[in-house]
């Protein structure tokens, strides 16, 4: 994967100062990294629902109230198809496919079992499978009455859960981890009644939880886009000003001839190192991170010497130089990832 591949601008944001901060998406690998042969993935609900009578509690005007058992089954099913949603839209793999029989046993094992995957994968003709071992929900749910005669109501669900995935021939998960969030609806209205309207009910509520938590480890399995925070420096020249107005219109090349002039003909370090750092910047732009990296150093190197560590601009280049090295292992690695020398 080349540079220019991976980052793209996204938006621009101007401020005052001499700082202009913008965002941009950047590619990144996935934190495993799958043999070549790893083509078609199942994706497999091992979760055991938890206990309905676990898991919701509801306050009616600050009294605990006795409410109906709810059934998780749905929102697991839910979790399970938006992970294969999320993994299959980016057409990393050859197929996704999702495994509509629950696999979780009664005794409770929240793994999958070497001879489970190999049945698994061999039944459905995959490759590897990525499975929700473990989701537990717990919803909260208050309803609060104002003197002004008006309600409030509010849900919380926060879900905890364990995301694998399995090999055929392996003894053990490939890549464990943890996933959690929270999700949260208010609403207001003039009588109860017509609160409960506008609330979901606790089983909508669930299954949206479970989609949505269930979207959330895709990266983990597949390269994904990310935004990230970059800034460059603006100034009162008249090459600073040219510079700046090409780069809010996106025309990095007319900008980056502005900043190089000014870096070698400026005698001002201040210039120079705020105009090897935006050089840095386009250099990631345009798809050449090593030599941005070079630039960041040169203007690390001018802050430090000049400014000290301590100084905010010293620490935002110190970690300018340690995401443009972190970038460079993340394109060795896409390129592992899509088997690209």
């Amino acid at each position: 994967m080349k540079g220019t591949l991976y980052l793209f601008i996204i938006c621009l944001f101007t401020a005052c100062s001499s700082l202009r901060y913008m965002e941009i998406e950047t590619f990144n690998p996935s934190e495993i990294t799958y043999p070549g042969h790893i083509r078609k993935i199942l994706i497999v609900n091992n979760a055991a629902p938890q206990p309905p009578d676990m898991g919701y509690v509801f306050n009616l005007f600050g009294v605990p109230q006795q409410v109906e058992k709810i059934e998780t089954d749905s929102a697991l099913f839910d979790a399970c198809r938006a992970l294969g949603t999320a993994i299959a839209e980016t057409d990393f793999f050859d197929d996704v496919l999702f495994f509509h029989e629950g696999t979780s046993k009664d005794d409770n094992s929240l793994k999958l079992t070497p001879e489970e995957v190999s049945s698994l994968c061999e039944e459905t003709g995959t490759d590897a499978i990525i499975s929700f071992d473990r989701l537990l929900f717990d919803m909260q749910k208050e309803i609060i009455a104002f003197s002004e005669g008006y309600v409030i109501g509010s849900i919380r669900i926060d879900v905890k859960g364990i995301v694998r995935s399995y090999l055929p021939g392996k003894t053990g998960p490939a890549i464990t981890a943890l996933t959690s969030d929270s999700i949260f609806w208010m609403e207001y209205a003039d009588t109860q009644e017509e609160l409960m309207l506008r609330l979901p009910t606790p089983a909508e509520a669930l299954r949206v939880a479970g989609k949505y938590i269930g979207s959330k480890p895709y990266p983990l399995f597949v390269p994904h886009w990310k935004n990230e925070m970059r800034w460059y420096f603006a100034g009162s020249g008249a090459r600073w000003k040219e510079a700046t107005v090409y780069a809010v219109s996106g025309k990095w090349e007319n900008a980056s001839e502005r900043w190089q002039y000014i870096y070698n003909h400026s005698s001002r370090w201040s210039d120079k190192a705020k105009s090897a750092s935006n050089l840095a910047l386009v250099s990631e732009i345009t798809g050449h991170p090593e030599k941005a990296l070079e630039w960041a150093k040169i203007a690390h190197n001018l802050f430090e010497s000049k400014k000290g560590n301590e100084h905010s601009y010293t620490q935002m280049q110190e970690l300018y130089v340690k995401t443009l090295e972190q970038r460079i292992l993340n394109d060795k690695k896409l390129n592992l990832q899509f088997g690209k020398e």
